[in-house]
């Protein structure tokens, strides 16, 4: 597994309060968990935001620091809370009350991928998980907390962009439906992480960019959204779920043909998504 479990890219000069994220995008497979799976070397990354890390590395560039994880979901999943270990994967684990996640197998540890393919063909130890949530999931939200912490201290508000990707029929249910096909799925828990401001702004940055858009449905944020989106303390949190036909063949996890335009589109996101930290900044100090 990879020595650090994250990379953090800091611009020359912070001067926006927005920080980006990527916390499924790693990809760092160690032989000894490969060896530990049933699973190929693609089926095993079905799970990962393959190239999302690729599409937001611009985000220094207006001002904004970058982190994005190198451990693979497959292994520990960064947007869950450390306690949803799963009784069916991790030895001397006690059934607690019914968590849907670690039911279908997507606690901290996952025990499947997509489409419910198991990971593993039996049970992992206590102290494997643990040592897994000390090495790597720990480590993570202790640097990301830290970056959210000096956007405190710098602007008086900190503006987390959680970036994520969604396979292209997790949104079939809502076409099916009459509702327009949503290329870009934006969640803060129902306006319980971000100020309705902060979401009408982020939203306008992807439709500008054409990109159609929709809110908290089919993902309303997780762990991640859930945990750091505090807007009554100008902590404000945005989960980004982007669809991946857009960039890439997700039957062989490889950038498509239009993977370099969609990167170049996603720079004017980011600008205009940088700008917002920089304008309510502006604003608040008038």
């Amino acid at each position: 597994m990879p020595k650090t479990p994250y990379q953090v890219v800091l611009p020359e000069q912070r001067t926006t309060s927005v920080v980006f994220s990527s916390p499924h995008s790693g990809r760092d497979y160690g032989w000894s968990f490969l060896r530990k799976s049933v699973l190929d070397g693609v089926a095993i990354r079905s799970s990962e935001d393959a190239f999302v890390d690729q599409l937001f590395e611009g985000a220094p560039d207006y001002g904004a620091p970058f982190i994005h994880a190198t451990t693979p979901r497959a292994y520990l999943d960064l947007n869950r809370s450390a306690e949803e270990l799963d009784p069916a994967l991790v030895e001397g684990v006690r059934k607690a009350t019914h968590n849907p996640r670690i039911a279908s197998g997507l606690g901290v540890i996952p025990r499947v991928v997509s489409n419910g393919r198991s990971i593993y063909s039996g049970k992992i130890t206590m102290g494997e998980a643990r040592a897994r949530i000390e090495g790597h999931w720990q480590p993570y939200h202790d640097r990301l907390q830290s970056l959210l912490d000096e956007s405190l201290a710098l602007f008086g508000e900190a503006i987390l962009i959680d970036c994520h990707s969604m396979p292209h029929e997790a949104i079939d249910t809502l076409a099916q439906s009459g509702i327009a096909r949503a290329e870009v799925v934006l969640g803060d828990r129902f306006g319980a992480a971000a100020h309705p401001e902060v979401m009408d702004q982020v939203e306008a940055a992807f439709v500008s960019a054409g990109l159609s858009v929709a809110r908290n449905a089919p993902f309303a944020g997780a762990y991640i959204t859930q945990h750091y989106g505090r807007p009554s303390r100008r902590q404000h949190v945005i989960q980004v779920e982007i669809d991946r036909s857009l960039y890439m063949n997700e039957a062989r996890i490889r950038p498509n043909g239009n993977f370099k335009n969609f990167r170049n589109m996603m720079q004017q996101v980011m600008a205009d998504i940088a700008r917002i930290g920089r304008r309510r900044v502006s604003l608040a100090a008038e």
